[in-house]
This record gives structure tokens, C-alpha cells and sequence, in this order.
């Protein structure tokens, strides 16, 4: 089973959702706003991929923030913005398994398929 992550307003998030059913993956969403996000799975996600690849720093929230949050981040703070502003995480986020996929490029989906 995939697990996908994301929020609902995320057009990527909906095109990967209905690709998904669209080929008749078997998936279950978790919403970033509504599920929340949690330490141990956020730090997975950074092992697994590296804090840069995890955050948006193109979403609207990164835009919102002030100059000293951006200022020198590291994956330290990453993982702090990211807590705090689960918005911030580049969406969507592919679970399968211990495998996790950042976004939904041609090479994710050949992941997912």
C-alpha cells in the first residue's frame, strides 16, 4: 500500500491522487493539516531523501516567513521550520514501505507504477 501525504488544496497532490486511482494503485492520503506531522516520520523522510529535497522553499508559506527564519538553514532548522509549518514539506510525499519519494516527477512515477 502507498501512503501519500500531502494537503488538499496541492494541485500536484490531486494530480497524483488521481493517477493513482487511475491506475488502480491501492493508496491511502494522509493531509498534512488535517493528520498533522510528526518528528520521527518527518526525520525519515530527510534521511531517506536529504533535508533540501523535503523542503519547499517555493511554497507560499517559505515566502511568508521572515528573513531570519530563511537566513543559514540547515537541516536542523529544516526540520524545525518544517515541524512548525508542515506546509513547508514539498508535496506529494510517497511512503511505500521503507522507500519514500519526494514530489511527483516522471522518475517518481516510474517508482510508483
Amino acid at each position: 500500500m502507498i501512503t501519500v501525504i500531502g494537503i488538499k488544496s496541492c494541485d500536484t497532490c490531486r494530480k497524483a491522487l488521481a493517477w493513482l486511482s487511475a491506475q488502480k494503485t491501492d493508496h491511502q492520503y494522509h493531509d498534512l493539516r488535517a493528520d498533522g506531522l510528526d518528528e520521527k516520520r518527518l526525520k525519515g523522510w530527510i534521511n531517506a531523501c536529504g533535508w533540501e529535497a523535503v523542503l519547499n522553499r517555493r511554497s507560499t508559506t517559505w515566502r511568508g516567513l521572515g528573513d531570519a527564519e530563511k537566513a543559514n538553514v540547515d537541516a536542523d532548522s529544516a526540520l524545525r521550520l518544517m515541524l512548525a509549518h508542515p506546509t513547508l514539506v514539498k508535496r506529494p510525499v510517497f511512503e511505500i514501505g521503507s522507500a519514500v519519494y519526494v514530489g511527483f516527477s516522471d522518475s517518481v512515477r516510474e517508482a510508483l507504477a
